[in-house]
């Protein structure tokens, strides 16, 4: 059966699912499914007998319960421990597979026991026991605390080799074996279940039985509460459990121990080629998008397309290159410029003169003067016909209202929009509040929304998530930024759009971690962008679209290839067990 388990390994490496974070954060992004499987499935194995073979001339555990009674029978009689309430016989109906010879099923009940309460004072030490994740279950360091500081709810006495089992879940990152002596004596709280063996059995084998899928599905079977799903100690005291011969619990135990090793192995290693894998394809990106001059850049490009099914493997590796596609296009870097476009400093002045126009028309207020852009604040060197601007130069920066109309009922009302009702790059219109006609008019004043007009979110965690208005149903926003144009052919809504969207991450990727990130329209307004000719701005989105269905359709395949590899794995755990 190990033989199984170790044919296996390249399905357990690379069984993975995504868990995809914005670029630059170091953090490891795939959950490592098929290792966390082989985890599960050596656990099933040994407490179903199938992970190490028997010996016939261990002495069985009919023999070993024989024993249990007469040393439980003799602990209560001198008042070592309490008589325990009787459970139910064994019923073969509840026996969810058969076990091999000389195995015996009994209550947890059966085989050990609890050492009772105590009101703590100055001679007991209080061990908390939290968020142990290992499934070995072992504590060597837990966090003790003394009777003075310890909760009302310590009362739980524990020894050396006692198992101390959480009630509550999360089950299964609150288990622990007490291997050393404390003193004063250790209690516990009164939400673990604390068991005790019989005949000095290993206390280790019984972490791994609670740990295992075994008992796991039996927990969640008879579990209450919602919020807070529990079990009682009755409960845990009832559960059927599979007893091995003494001896052959020391080599469960031994043998996991060598197979948990294997497994740390493999998720050390998974881990390194992660964090190797992150670490050369943001350098190669950020090669390409720092690169001076063409030749570099062909030269990275070249890297990246002799290497591509290497690099992007993972749903986040495509996400980078998605960012990466976005900042070569802000860049000018994406398509090549050609000298017949009309150059940018036009394009801008024909924006000014219409912007004046709008002014004298009474249709745009004035606007306040902005700065001259210096030379620190151009992040990188303009192509041949590129021209620096200021936002609100090229397009109309506002916000929507900040005040808190009434909610209005009735088919004569209209959505009020806030960022909550962003999602996936439209508006859920049927999520947003209501406003009675006179709001909204007086809203409109302020902050007319028209198709192509695109929302972005200036605070908390959608900082930067955004919408371009692709319909003309009126309606009001809310604490949102508006961007409109002065004019939607001499400035391509979509060519903003794809600005915005580089925006958004580069803010989304310095507000992580801020309490509340918040920009402000000013902020807005004076940021400063890179304008490209009118023409080039048309290509750069049309390049921009054609690569992200490319990288989409790789996503979609990745996903499918994913999924494979996770049926895989859970294929291989399904014939072990059968």
């Amino acid at each position: 059966m190990v033989n199984a388990l170790t044919e296996h390994l390249d399905i357990w490496t690379t069984a993975q699912t995504a868990k995809t974070n914005g670029r630059g954060n170091g953090s490891v992004t795939q959950s490592q499914y098929g290792v966390n499987k082989l985890r599960e499935l050596i656990l099933d194995l040994a407490v179903r007998g199938k992970l190490v073979p028997q010996d016939p001339n261990d002495e069985s555990a009919s023999v070993l319960l024989q024993k249990i009674y007469k040393e439980k029978a003799r602990l209560v009689e001198e008042g070592i421990i309490r008589e325990q309430k009787a459970f139910a016989r064994n019923d073969e109906n509840e026996k969810p597979f058969e076990l091999p010879i000389n195995w015996k099923w009994a209550r947890v009940a059966d085989i050990g026991h609890d050492w009772g309460q105590k009101k703590p004072d100055n001679d007991f030490t209080y061990i908390e026991v939290s968020g142990i994740d290992n499934v070995r279950g072992i504590i060597s360091s837990p966090n003790v605390l003394t009777a003075a500081e310890a909760p009302s709810r310590a009362r739980k006495v524990v020894k050396l080799g006692t198992i101390i089992y959480s009630t509550v879940r999360p089950y299964l990152k609150n288990i622990c074996v007490i291997d050393r002596e404390y003193s004063p004596e250790p209690i516990a709280s009164t939400a673990f279940a604390v068991l005790h063996p019989f005949q000095q059995m290993p206390g280790r084998f019984f972490a791994i039985f609670l740990r295992s899928p075994v008992f796991v599905k039996y927990v969640e079977s008879i579990q209450t509460g919602i919020a807070y799903p529990a079990i009682n100690d009755s409960q845990f005291f009832n559960a059927l459990i599979p007893v091995p011969p003494l001896a052959e619990q020391q080599r469960i135990v031994t043998k996991v121990d060598e197979l948990m090793t294997l497994c740390d192995l493999l998720e050390q290693r998974q881990a390194d080629s992660n964090n190797l894998h992150q670490i050369l394809l943001e350098t190669l990106l950020d090669a390409l998008t720092g690169a001076i001059d063409p030749i570099k850049s062909a030269e990275a490009w070249k890297f990246i397309v002799n290497n591509f099914d290497t690099l992007f493997t993972t749903e986040d590796s495509i996400d980078q290159l998605k960012q990466t596609i976005l900042g070569l296009a802000v860049m000018g870097k994406l398509v090549l410029q050609d000298p017949n476009d009309e150059p940018a400093s036009v394009l801008l002045e024909k924006i000014s003169k219409e912007k004046t126009r709008l002014v004298e028309e009474y249709m745009l207020k004035k606007q306040e003067l902005l700065p001259d852009i210096s030379e620190d604040e151009k992040p990188f060197e303009l192509p041949v016909g590129w021209k620096w601007a200021r936002l609100q130069e090229v397009i109309d920066v506002r916000d929507g209202t900040h005040d808190s109309p009434k909610d209005a009922i009735g088919p004569d009302t209209y959505p009020l929009v806030t960022s909550k009702n962003f999602y996936a790059g439209t508006i859920k219109f049927d999520e947003a509040r209501r406003i009675s006609p006179e709001d909204h008019l007086e809203i409109s004043k302020r902050s007319s929304v028209e198709r192509y007009d695109i929302l972005f979110s200036m605070i908390g965690g959608n900082l930067g998530n955004q919408v371009m208005v692709d319909d003309d149903r009126p309606f009001s926003v809310k604490n949102v930024a508006l961007f409109k144009y002065y004019d939607k052919k001499l400035t391509s809504p979509f060519f903003v759009k794809k600005f915005l969207e580089h925006l958004a991450l580069d803010l989304q990727s310095k507000a992580a971690g801020g309490a509340q990130p918040f920009v402000s329209l000013g902020f807005l307004r004076n940021l400063v962008i890179a304008v490209p000719p009118a023409e080039e701005q048309k290509r750069i989105v049309a390049k921009i679209d054609e690569l992200m269905i490319v990288c989409d359709a790789l996503k979609s395949r990745l996903k499918e290839i994913q999924a494979t590899q996770v049926q895989l794995a859970d294929a291989v755990v399904e014939q072990a067990l059968t």
